[in-house]
């Protein structure tokens, strides 16, 4: 088992245990969903509240532990490997931090839930920049789209640029923190322009190539 697989599975068994722990302590409609402005406006059952996301964690690691075994260019994962790897690692730590931080609303602690999880973001989007710059042409990792997937040259271009703009948007997103009631905006605006940007980036340097 690899160095990353026994992390995060010790991560997942201590999700289940706090949620073994907390289970008589949680009322039984646990708060489960923040507005853009940090105020709760969904619920679920104490149950599903508590071990959804543990579930999910392990769905996702059972995901991650398949893909480089599935996909048909696996030796060019095998380059990226051990960026791939703590990319894994830190999904499932910002799952668990989420976790946590539902964990404290639900026992009593008022805060800005988007607020805390700004930080968590801007850490997942630079280090997504450091995985795509280093990513090599497979077909679930990285900016997959047909003219990368066809060209190699193309995927190398457009995950370098693609990299460098993921970090861009990761300062932009932890400028959140300083704006909390636009925080979400942060976060999301910079996101989906790196990913639109990228997409129509590979089409035309794919244009320029076969010309």
């Amino acid at each position: 088992m690899r160095k990353s697989e026994i992390i995060i599975l010790v991560i997942i068994l201590i999700s289940l245990a706090l949620a073994i722990y907390f289970y008589p302590l949680m009322p039984e409609k646990m708060a489960s969903h923040w507005s853009a402005h940090g105020q709760v406006n969904g619920y679920m059952p104490k149950f599903w509240g508590l071990f959804l996301m543990p579930f999910i964690s392990i769905g996702l690691f059972l995901l991650f532990i398949l893909i480089p075994k599935i996909d048909p260019l696996k030796e060019n994962i095998k380059k990226f490997r051990k960026y791939f790897d703590i990319f894994i690692i830190l999904i499932i730590l910002f799952l668990f931090y989420l976790y946590v931080l539902t964990i404290f609303w639900n026992i009593g602690a008022r805060f800005n839930m988007v607020q805390f999880l700004i930080p968590a973001f801007g850490i997942i989007f630079y280090y997504a920049g450091v995985l795509v710059e280093n990513a090599k042409r497979n077909w679930f990792i990285g900016i997959r789209t047909p003219w990368t997937l066809s060209n190699e040259k193309i995927w190398e271009k457009t995950h370098k640029i693609g990299g460098k703009l993921f970090k861009v948007a990761a300062i932009i997103a932890i400028l959140g923190i300083f704006i909390p009631d636009y925080a979400i905006f942060f976060v999301i605006v910079p996101a989906i322009a790196v990913s639109f940007y990228t997409v129509f980036f590979s089409y035309f340097e794919y244009q320029k190539e076969i010309k």
